[in-house]
């Protein structure tokens, strides 16, 4: 249940419109549905200020299909995250006006409902092309928790004169989502010349030695730069979570 629905529940209470029955009943289907394979948390949008995600790895198309309706149905925003066309066609079969973002391997529907929370910009860069599709999941995540998002793509220390000539849009940005493979400097680079909180993907991209990811994300850790946090490999949905989360209280 959002908090306009219990907002208005309430009101109608106090006018005596609805018994407090009434409201139990209802609050109690908004906390959580059950189907055979899962628990749709209803709840969670009031909770976090997002409705529940779908992670369609491990999942078949039909049970992604079954978990989307539910969130479509309930008046929420639908985002599933690492969904092959498989997936995405099973969901457009049931939900007519859902969309699939290839790039970043994503579903959504019902985006009309995101409302403009973000104080500032985020800005999602990435070290080279290759991380892009990562950096497509954080970008699609962070529009749809209502947040301005501009990008920087293939901007990595290999060729440094690139992130540097873009001092300036790094400096208006309230949170940077760094997303690198390889050795995972950028993030340490980018956190040198910024006042403002920088998150750090580290990805799969890279050779053997790069252990997919491993590599990255060790490297990202040790970073020397103040203000970098760390998230899971290739986790550019958990980046973009938690950048949203911080400008909505940002100053800048």
């Amino acid at each position: 249940m959002k908090q306009s629905q219990l907002t208005r529940l309430l009101k109608k209470y106090k006018r005596g419109a609805v018994s407090a029955e009434e409201i139990l009943e209802k609050f109690a289907a908004g906390v959580s549905e059950r189907l055979e394979f899962a628990t749709v948390d209803h709840h969670r949008e009031m909770r976090q200020g997002f409705p529940e995600v779908i992670l369609c790895e491990g999942k078949t198309p039909q049970q992604v299909a079954a978990i989307a309706q539910k969130i479509v149905t309930h008046g929420s925003i639908l985002l599933a995250t690492r969904a092959s066309r498989s997936h995405f066609a099973a969901v457009k079969r049931k939900i007519r006006s859902a969309h699939y973002h290839p790039a970043a391997r994503t579903i959504t529907a019902n985006e009309n409902l995101a409302e403009r929370k973000g104080r500032g910009t985020i800005l999602v860069v990435t070290a080279g092309t290759s991380d892009i599709p990562v950096a497509e999941e954080a970008i699609v995540t962070a529009t749809l928790m209502g947040n301005r998002v501009d990008h920087l793509f293939d901007v990595g220390v290999a060729g440094i004169h690139r992130i540097l000539s873009q001092s300036e849009k790094l400096r208006k940005a309230s949170v940077i989502i760094v997303v690198a493979g390889m050795e995972g400097a950028l993030a340490s680079v980018v956190g040198g010349l910024v006042r403002v909180p920088v998150i750090a993907v580290p990805t799969s991209t890279g050779y053997g030695a790069s252990f997919k990811g491993v590599s990255a994300l060790l490297g990202m850790l040790n970073s020397c730069a103040a203000g970098v946090t760390v998230v899971n490999i290739d986790n550019g949905f958990g980046a973009a979570f938690a950048a949203s989360l911080i400008n909505r209280t940002s100053e800048y």
